[in-house]
């Protein structure tokens, strides 16, 4: 089986896989369809993939609202397929994202099945911290989920520019 070759931008063509990943990776929670992936797309949030030759073996998005120099980002979604877990791919998705919301100066919220802990581990190793708990906040199994939150990465030469 070859590594993920390359991350890029999401298409319309990779919806089908995106929501077939859906209903493995999250079958007790409502996973997302295919048409909740493609309204993403048509509001404009930032979707990637990660593809081991032509296969998606993960995705990832973003959304980002408020105005320039006063934005904030919110991963959407971040997943990746079981047999690709563990070897890097959630954590080369996460960093694109992040990436982005830092173009914009964004602090970052998202929300986390509080079980989930390769995934707190994950978010806790880029700067999120915990702030609050959103009881049965995934449905219909009714898990709970941690909000957590990443600062705004700040450029330390513009912040310091008179």
């Amino acid at each position: 089986m070859s590594e993920p070759t390359r991350i890029g931008v999401l298409g319309r063509a990779d919806l089908r896989r995106c929501a077939e990943l859906e209903r493995i990776l999250f079958p007790d929670d409502d996973p997302w369809s295919e048409s909740a992936f493609a309204s993403e797309l048509d509001w404009g949030h930032y979707y990637v993939g990660a593809y081991a030759g032509e296969l998606l073996v993960g995705y990832g998005g973003l959304g980002m609202a408020g105005k320039p120099g006063d934005m904030e980002a919110s991963v959407h979604n971040l997943g990746v397929d079981p047999v690709w877990q563990g070897r890097g791919v959630g954590r080369a998705l996460l960093r694109v994202l992040l990436a982005r919301a830092d173009e914009h100066l964004a602090q970052v919220f998202l929300e986390v099945r509080t079980d989930n802990a390769p995934a707190i581990g994950l978010y806790e190793a880029h700067g999120f911290a915990t702030i609050g708990l959103r009881r049965r906040y995934y449905q219909p199994s009714g898990a709970d989920a941690y909000t957590m939150v990443r600062p705004a990465r700040v450029d330390r030469t513009v912040e310091n520019t008179p």
